[in-house]
């Protein structure tokens, strides 16, 4: 079976985490494409965020993860974009019900907020966790109605 194919970006706060994660999804043989940043130096978090709902843009069976110090700011600037549903985790419970529930795409993390173990647990949850659909599907699509009629 194909695996998904997973996006990630960070910014200077998320940088370590990111490279972290990038080494272990290839371990377990994901597709990763790493959208940067590439060093520790200070860069703006709505850049990243923008890099990867543009490459997701034209993919949209693939997912993301973004990191910044706090994970806000990342989910903020991601979801300014209507065919984004990021989703600001701490743990694997919440992963997986926005995966369940809200059909999210993009995963948050603050790497200021919880541990690389707990970076991990909250990954595998997201990336293993179906869409649930049912009375779930109403919802999303309110959701991207509400996006589109704004002019997002």
């Amino acid at each position: 079976m194909k695996k998904t194919k997973i996006y990630l970006a960070a910014d200077h706060a998320g940088f370590e985490a990111k490279d972290m994660l990038v080494a272990y999804l290839k371990e377990k043989e994901y597709e990763v494409v790493d959208l940067g940043t590439h060093a520790k130096d200070s860069v703006d978090y709505p850049d990243y965020a923008q890099k990867l709902a543009k490459a997701m843009k034209d993919d949209p069976e693939s997912r993301g993860i973004l990191v910044c110090g706090s994970g806000v700011g990342m989910s903020i600037a991601a979801n300014r974009f209507p065919h984004i549903r990021a989703a600001l985790v701490s743990e694997p419970v919440s992963a997986t019900l926005t995966r369940k529930h809200n059909n999210a795409n993009v995963l948050c993390l603050g790497s200021r907020m919880i541990g690389s173990e707990m970076q991990k647990s909250c990954v595998d949850a997201f990336l293993n966790t179906p869409f649930e659909g049912g009375r779930h599907e109403a919802r999303v699509q309110k959701m991207n109605a509400s996006s589109t009629e704004q002019g997002a």
